[in-house]
């Protein structure tokens, strides 16, 4: 009867529970669209590598949901009970093996024999990988790929020869060494070339440098051919012959330019065409192949021809093809892998290869029994491991467990302060990032540093508590990986992204205030380029004007001439940016003086008014669309982005981000002492050190500057004070007064009796 499977949702995923092996067994036949996962890469996994291996069937470097099935599959027919998957053992109880099983039963006690183990009602994968590596090292295999050394002395260097004569194949133990195939093809090749070097007094019909003189001939032949059919030419045509020759003008054009000439002389017949067809050696032009035909005279055509004056058209034609019949036949000779053997291929020893074959045939015969090896590793590598994975794969409780790490995990990053539990292997960055991206989550890409003894890699690392701000590319850390060893870590890339609702309000005041500076920054730096630029014309045309003045002498008193129209003054120099800074002084001063005319209208409770307000404004929008943001953190997209295929969104939840992100408090015992410990230093050190001079000075006439404005800007409340007090006198008082506050004198009465002049 059927289990009845259990789901249940972790951080807003729905994701089936499986927490023994009999409920994977149901656990499998569910719908793919159900699993969390339906397909994962290899790289990536921290489990064991053979069993990753086993897993991925057709060897492509990725773990579907069929693979997963055949392996659930192959695990409960091997199985009668699941006591050891359950538990995630790596030692096999025989006992437990299902009837069926007899391959796996019958390679344990192999093996128990080979290790000579006392306790033989269970094995282990270490028992397992031990005695098959001593297997593989006396030269059993299985795969009748033997190495040399596990052969006869007497036939161990013609294994050697054999194997450098042919590819190389390397047996499961990685020995390169003799196969089957190899004796065969040996055999065929040996037999093909013995009969070929049978041909060769037949064929060498000018002795051992008959290979030198058809090269030799070659060479050649495209002068030879063409002077015979010159010669066939002007037999036929006897006035071709003046064709033949060069004409006067391109000679004397020629002489001038050494490449033309050689160009013309190069058109040339290597001698006087003949229409008898036949080559008189001392007729020879001496032409650009004189040299090379004359060699071939001497070396090859007077010793085959036995005729040192002359070379026919018919020896020429023989000669070429045998010439044709030699190379053809030692091109197939060097096309031999066994070209090499040909002096010695006769003497070798049908027996030896005998040896030889029936070493590999014995090999071959153990395949069986080593198979069932392998399927016994298997058994105990799915045992261990194939319920964890199930958990990381057709679900994944293990991602929200502190006491567990998932298999997609490669350790715990400490960083700022905080400890950023979730990391997963990244091959390609940039793809990772353009995924990364699309999403609301906060991620760091870390460079783990490695060791002299391992090789480094690059994690992605979801930040889920703190400030982004803290962080920044080049910031360093150290890198735990599951196995608890360190590395250095450095930051190489960030994904910025809002880590809380804080940080999200107040992000456009950072912004704001990033703004600010940068445009102040700018305003001064072309202020100070403004302000070179003026002080450098000013010095070039006072240095002008006093250098004129010099060079021109003194002149006679003339009439004056009228004077010109005055030129408007230049704006420049130091004169018009005083006078801007002026301006722009006096702007400002107008600018602040208008504010504080206007705060001084407002009580306090207005202005705390107006400022909770003008915030609100800006963040409430940005906290709602943060809130959004965290609401929609999927870390999903960091598993995709290493290749992950998932079926069901991984939301960041709140009390996921606290397990993935910490800040670890002070121990329980610990007391915090707040007392500033530098205090006490710098009292040494100012003990200790020499005095230095102090302006004080300036910073007395910059606080009685102060002072003074902020006098002078509330002049008028302390001015009536003052007076209500009777601290001032009358006049003094009227001076004081605001010219609008002044009472008003009232106007005389008109005269009694009449309003016309007395």
């Amino acid at each position: 009867m059927p289990r009845q499977l259990v789901y249940r949702r972790y951080g807003g995923s729905l994701q089936v529970s499986i927490p023994s092996f009999e409920v994977l067994v149901e656990a499998v036949h569910i719908p793919e669209t159900q699993w969390l996962a339906t397909a994962c890469p290899v790289e990536g996994l921290t489990c064991d590598r053979r069993f990753l291996e086993y897993l991925d069937t057709d060897k492509n470097g990725r773990i579907r949901v069929m693979e997963v099935r055949q392996a659930v599959r192959f695990t409960a027919e091997h199985l009668r009970s699941f006591q050891g998957a359950d538990a995630g053992s790596d030692v096999l109880v025989l006992d437990l093996l299902a009837d069926g099983a007899v391959r796996a039963r019958d390679a344990a006690g192999l093996l128990l024999d080979t290790l000579k183990a006392e306790d033989r009602t269970r094995i282990s994968l270490e028992q397992v990988r031990a005695s098959d590596r001593a297997l593989r090292e006396a030269g059993h295999n299985g795969d009748g790929i033997v190495a040399p050394a596990f052969l006869p002395a007497a036939v161990q260097p013609l294994a050697v020869r054999l194997m450098a004569s042919f590819p190389e194949v390397k047996n499961r133990a990685g020995q390169p060494g003799v196969e089957l195939l190899t004796l065969q093809r040996f055999r065929e090749e040996r037999r093909a070339l013995l009969a070929h070097l049978a041909e060769r007094a037949s064929v060498l019909v000018w002795g051992a440098p008959s290979v030198e003189r058809a090269r030799r001939i070659q060479e050649v032949r495209p002068l030879l051919d063409t002077y015979f059919l010159q010669c066939r030419l002007i037999a036929a045509q006897p006035e071709a012959v003046t064709s033949l020759k060069l004409d006067g003008g391109r000679v004397q054009g020629a002489l001038g330019d050494l490449q033309a000439l050689s160009r013309v002389v190069s058109e040339l017949p290597v001698a006087p065409p003949e229409p008898g067809g036949l080559l008189r050696w001392s007729r020879m032009y001496r032409g650009p192949a004189f040299e090379k035909l004359d060699a071939f005279r001497r070396d090859v055509a007077v010793p085959v021809s036995n005729d040192q004056a002359t070379l026919s058209d018919a020896s020429w034609r023989e000669m070429s093809a045998r010439a044709d019949a030699i190379l053809a036949w030692q091109a197939r000779l060097e096309a031999s892998p066994l070209r090499d053997w040909a002096d010695v291929l006769a003497t070798i020893s049908e027996s030896d290869l005998d040896a030889i074959e029936a070493k590999c045939r014995e090999d071959l015969a153990r395949k069986d029994t080593l198979g069932a090896v392998e399927d016994l590793e298997r058994l105990i590598l799915y045992q261990r491991w194939l319920l964890t994975f199930a958990n990381n794969f057709i679900s994944m409780p293990d991602l929200y467990q502190t006491k567990r790490r998932a298999l997609v995990e490669r350790g715990t990053l400490i960083l700022g302060g905080r400890r950023y539990r979730l990391s997963v292997l990244v091959k390609d960055r940039a793809a990772h990032s353009a995924l990364t991206n699309q999403g609301t989550t906060c991620t760091l890409y870390v460079q783990v540093i490695a060791r002299e003894d391992g090789e480094s890699y690059e994690v992605a690392v979801p930040v889920t508590r703190g400030r982004s701000t803290e962080l920044s590319v080049g910031k360093r850390g150290v890198f735990y990986d599951v196995e608890q060893r360190e590395y250095d870590a450095v930051v190489t890339q960030i994904v910025r992204q809002p880590v809380s609702l804080w940080e999200a309000m107040t992000m456009p005041f950072e912004r704001i205030g990033k703004f600010i500076s940068s445009k102040i920054e700018g305003m001064a730096a072309a202020g100070e380029k403004s302000l070179d630029e003026s002080l450098e014309k000013s010095y070039a045309h006072g240095s002008g004007v006093a250098s004129a003045a010099v060079a021109t002498p003194a002149a006679a008193p003339t009439a004056p001439a009228p004077a010109p129209v005055a030129a408007a003054a230049p704006v420049g120099g130091p004169g018009g940016f005083l006078a801007a800074t002026g301006i722009a002084f006096a702007a400002v001063g107008s600018s602040l003086a208008f504010i504080v005319s206007q705060v001084r209208s407002l009580t306090v409770f207005d202005v705390l008014t107006a400022l909770i307000i003008a915030a609100a404004v800006v963040m409430l929008p940005s906290g709602l669309l943060g809130w959004l943001k965290l609401r929609k953190r999927n870390l999903a997209l960091l598993l995709e982005g290493s290749g992950w295929a998932l079926n069901d969104q991984l939301m960041l939840t709140r009390d996921l981000a606290m397990l993935i992100t910490r800040r670890p408090r002070l121990p329980k015992t610990a007391t915090v002492d707040r007392a500033d410990m530098l205090r006490s230093a710098l009292v040494t050190v100012h003990e200790d050190d020499e005095g230095e001079p102090r302006s004080w000075g300036l910073g007395f006439f910059l606080i009685l500057a102060a002072l003074a404005a902020l006098l002078w800007q509330f002049r008028e409340p302390i001015a009536r004070e003052a007076c209500s007090r009777q601290w001032m006198r009358g006049a003094m008082c009227e001076w004081g007064r605001a010219p609008g506050t002044a009472p008003a004198t009232p106007p005389a009465a008109p005269a009694p009796g009449g309003s016309g002049a007395p």
